[in-house]
């Protein structure tokens, strides 16, 4: 085999192989609404007995506000805990150019 024929083996070798991988990695809208379904299951029940005991009549819509509102709040201190850590920024350069550096 000539070295063009080899580089046409091998590029249509890569394409079936991305494909495959993209093809696996694709979800149907209906798989997207069960995966959405399956989260605002979980968060009733983790929410909801609090909502609960805050006073709101279960199936209403200040209840489900609360219970997003809740959900938001342990969100918010999930993903920004790491952003509380004390952090060092150190910047060096010149007129026009500067390297900043954050510890």
């Amino acid at each position: 085999m000539s070295q063009q024929q080899e580089a046409i083996v091998v590029r249509a070798l890569n394409i079936l192989v991305l494909t495959a991988v993209f093809a696996g990695c694709a979800t149907t809208p209906a798989e997207r609404a069960m995966q959405a379904e399956r989260e605002v299951d979980q968060m009733i029940q983790v929410y909801g007995p609090a909502c609960d005991k805050l006073g709101y009549k279960q199936e209403s819509d200040p209840w489900r506000d609360c219970i997003l509102h809740l959900a938001a709040q342990d969100d918010l201190k999930q993903y920004s805990r790491f952003n509380s850590y004390p952090t060092t920024t150190q910047c060096f350069g010149h007129r026009g150019f500067f390297n900043c550096t954050t510890f």
